[in-house]
């Protein structure tokens, strides 16, 4: 569906904050706290946000973007050349980061620009008068994005900001507040790799697997010792992917056509199933079950735990 930009303000170091507005005056979608939408840009370029909205509304999206240095081509066509006026693109919203009804309380543990979607939970948790807390943290207190909404209405008596700790005392921020977590909490966490693989350890050694939930939209770290492996094509052909390549580029090299999207794993686009063979999964996309089954292979970002993986294309 086509949007308005109609509204763009800065709100913290290299983070800009974008107003959408319905184009045609239909109403927007509705959608739960956790989603995210795909832009698609000026530069023909299609890149995922989370939703940030205060409160739901039928026509008035908002979502943040932090101007990143080592941006392919999203943050910084946002930042240097997104004007109001602007009409873009973007899709239905789509959520795999959602509160959990069963949960007793909530912990909610932001890095970053990744306060984005845990925002929009705690707007939601505070209208239901459900017991939360977020814990923000941020290299320095420039860089605390929605400052204003954060410390100065009634969300404040639930966050606590952290700026400039060390590695060692966000983590022990963070064991503390599981550590006073009720056994019915749930744990969520956006934000850079490590600092999320923190807070799930922490979390999930407190809690339990089954209660911490994560969101992310960067691609994952490459592992020490990743191995070539080959993808077999129903066809026979077989290709190569090497161990310092994604199986999306060697397929794309190979000729063979795979639609995808965001290529850092969160937005399923490029979905493929398996026909035999075990995926090693590093997306943000498919649940645990669905990893599990050994079903689906997303090829933008994971790769496999047997020599031959056989897909169907």
């Amino acid at each position: 569906m086509n949007v308005i930009l109609s509204a763009i303000r800065n709100s913290g170091t290299a983070i800009r904050i974008f107003e959408l507005h319905t184009a045609d005056g239909k109403a927007f979608p509705a959608y739960q706290p956790g989603a995210h939408i795909d832009v698609t840009l000026g530069n023909g370029l299609v890149r995922q946000y989370s939703l940030c909205c205060d409160q739901p509304s039928p026509d008035r999206y908002r979502i943040a973007v932090k101007q990143e240095p080592q941006s392919r081509g999203g943050s910084a066509w946002l930042h240097a050349e997104a004007k109001e006026g602007d009409t873009l693109q973007i899709s239905a919203p789509r959520n795999a980061f959602a509160l959990a009804d069963a949960a007793g309380s909530h912990l909610l543990f932001a890095g970053g620009i990744g306060i984005t979607p845990v925002l929009s939970m705690a707007y939601a948790l505070l209208r239901d008068g459900a017991d939360f807390h977020l814990h923000y943290f941020v290299r320095d207190e420039a860089s605390v994005a929605f400052r204003d909404e954060l410390t100065g209405t009634s969300l404040a008596t639930h966050v606590s900001i952290h700026a400039g700790l060390s590695v060692d005392q966000t983590g022990a921020v963070i064991a503390a507040a599981l550590t006073d977590a009720a056994v019915d909490a749930h744990a969520y966490t956006c934000g850079p790799g490590p600092f999320m693989a923190t807070v799930v350890d922490l979390a999930t050694a407190r809690l339990g697997a089954s209660q911490v939930h994560k969101e992310s939209f960067s691609a994952p770290v490459a592992e020490a010792g990743d191995a070539a492996f080959v993808v077999r094509l129903s066809d026979g052909k077989e290709i190569e992917v090497a161990s310092g390549k994604t199986a999306l580029a060697c397929l794309q090299e190979a000729g063979i056509e795979v639609d995808c999207s965001c290529e850092v794993g969160v937005c399923g686009t490029c979905q493929t199933k398996v026909i035999e063979g075990i995926p090693d999964h590093r997306d943000g996309f498919l649940n645990e079950k669905e990893k599990a089954s050994n079903l689906w292979f997303m090829p933008c970002v994971s790769r496999a735990r047997t020599g031959v993986l056989v897909l169907d294309l």
